[in-house]
């Protein structure tokens, strides 16, 4: 039977990730501040959580709103643990888990008034995702997208050589910057996610998984990789990271 490589990867990935409350880097608190701050959305948004993964955001934006959030992500193993944490959350009222792709959306135009998204635009790269996402939102409707960017143009020859390979129309922030406001938004603010946020509720939770699944070739190659990233974001994490670009459809 002919396997997929690239199947096997990504199933990989999943499973190592399977479990773990966040399936990237982020922050509860750095998601609030930002939501504080958000004083032009209705007071019930309609809001959409596009990559959501297991739903840490999507549940903290039901549950900080008390408003519709609809979910997305390809991953039918995510999806299904957001399923059970809402249920066991009590917040099916609130939160429409779907899977799907979020590149492939057919909803109406201007038909949400927040649109959330932590570290899943790289999928489609930054500029592709707010150009195919701008038209989803209404007027004066608010983008808040996570984006790894540089902080800095002169970062170490290993840090790019890194990104290069892994991701390479990563930019910096200023260019991120042009990037939003040539795909029809205006830039209201951003905000650098602590390199503390990445290890205590992403890098320390996915190193103990490591030590519970279980080890295939593939699997190994895997976990290799995902130690090769945290050992580089050890060393230059001044250099690279997490931005969140708050953004308003212009």
């Amino acid at each position: 039977m002919n396997t997929d490589p690239q199947a096997e990867y990504f199933a990989a990935l999943t499973d190592l990730h399977r479990g773990l409350d966040r399936k990237g880097p982020g922050d509860a608190d750095v998601s609030r501040n930002i939501l504080s701050h958000l004083s032009t959305l209705p007071r019930k948004p309609r809001i959409a959580d596009l990559g959501c993964g297991g739903g840490a955001s999507a549940l903290l934006l039901a549950q900080y709103f008390q408003s519709t959030v609809t979910a997305v992500d390809s991953s039918l193993a995510f999806i299904n643990e957001l399923k059970a944490r809402v249920k066991q959350l009590g917040l099916e009222h609130l939160v429409i888990p779907i899977h799907g792709d979020m590149a492939q959306l057919d909803w109406p135009v201007g038909s949400i008034d927040l649109l959330w998204s932590e570290g899943a635009a790289y999928n489609l790269g930054f500029e592709q995702a707010l150009k195919t996402w701008r038209p989803l939102l209404a007027i004066s409707g608010v983008a808040v997208i996570s984006e790894m960017s540089w902080f800095a143009d002169d970062a170490p020859e290993p840090a790019i050589a890194y990104w290069q390979n892994a991701y390479p129309v990563m930019g910096t922030e200023a260019e991120n910057i042009a990037r939003a406001k040539r795909s029809g938004f205006s830039v209201l603010s951003t905000h650098r996610l602590p390199s503390q946020a990445w290890w205590v509720n992403y890098y320390n939770p996915l190193r103990e998984r490591m030590q519970q699944i279980e080890i295939t070739s593939v699997t190994q190659s895997v976990i290799r990789e995902t130690e090769e990233e945290m050992n580089l974001f050890e060393q230059f994490s001044d250099f690279y990271g997490y931005t969140f670009y708050v953004l308003q459809a212009a």
